[in-house]
């Protein structure tokens, strides 16, 4: 159960500081990509160090490796193959999407204790806006209780999915803070298909946060659960809407 996991992935005695980024306007999904695999690479060398990187992109579909082509329901936005693990998913203007290249090789190569501290890092980030956010053995992902809609009712509020290159961590999270929630009718999200199951966000919830308040949360919250952090240069940002493009396949795990 990964309730019962240790949590936090602390960095080795003389790790540098983890790189933070924040991109300030959409990001091209296939640019996002592109760079993270360069990135993961001069990791994975010793020339470079770890990062994370906070983006939105242009409204778009991205199918994991355990993706059925069924969940796309209407192609109203562009469909990329990720790479990463899990379903299918959306990402679009209102959500913080977080890109976390981490070395597992110098903070433990334990692919259940990351994905559950990245759970954990989501779920202290709401905290910081009063929304109780809670992880499911049998759902990936935090999901919030909505007793207002029904007995048994619950929304996603935030997904995840990873995969791993050389022990290097690629992809990341993604928070709804002020989406589009109808852009996500154009597929099964994450192939959770029951009714009482649906898709939320903070402003959806009543809480009218801004991005700069979430970027600051979770950036406490993963100092918290990683270590130090350091400003980084902010990426160029771009956008356009182009088909998707396959990614390479490598390990993976389940997720947005």
């Amino acid at each position: 159960m990964r309730d019962a996991l240790d949590l936090g992935m602390p960095a080795a005695a003389g790790m540098a500081a983890v790189e933070w980024r924040v991109s300030d306007s959409a990001v091209a999904y296939e640019d996002a990509v592109a760079f993270m695999e360069a990135r993961v690479e001069a990791i994975a060398r010793g020339e470079a160090p770890e990062m994370v990187w906070l983006v939105e992109h242009p409204p778009l579909y991205t199918a994991g490796t355990s993706a059925n082509p069924a969940d796309v329901l209407d192609v109203r936005f562009p469909v990329f193959e990720s790479g990463r693990g899990g379903q299918m998913t959306y990402h679009g203007p209102g959500q913080r999407v977080g890109y976390v290249m981490i070395d597992l090789r110098r903070r433990g190569p334990d692919l259940r204790r990351f994905v559950a501290t990245l759970e954990e890092w989501i779920i202290r980030t709401l905290a910081a806006f009063n929304v109780r956010g809670e992880r499911r053995e049998d759902r990936i992902g935090v999901w919030v209780k909505r007793p207002d809609k029904g007995e048994g009712y619950e929304d996603k509020i935030a997904a995840l999915g990873i995969r791993v290159k050389k022990w290097v961590t690629l992809h990341g999270i993604a928070i709804n803070v002020e989406p589009d929630l109808s852009h996500f009718d154009g597929i099964v999200p994450c192939g959770v298909s029951i009714k009482r199951y649906g898709v939320t966000s903070l402003v959806d919830l009543g809480i009218p946060a801004a991005m700069t308040d979430v970027d600051m949360a979770l950036r406490g919250a993963f100092e918290e659960l990683f270590g130090a952090t350091e400003a980084g240069q902010n990426i160029g940002s771009t956008e356009n809407s182009s088909p998707g493009t396959r990614a390479r396949k490598s390990d993976s795990m389940p997720g947005l």
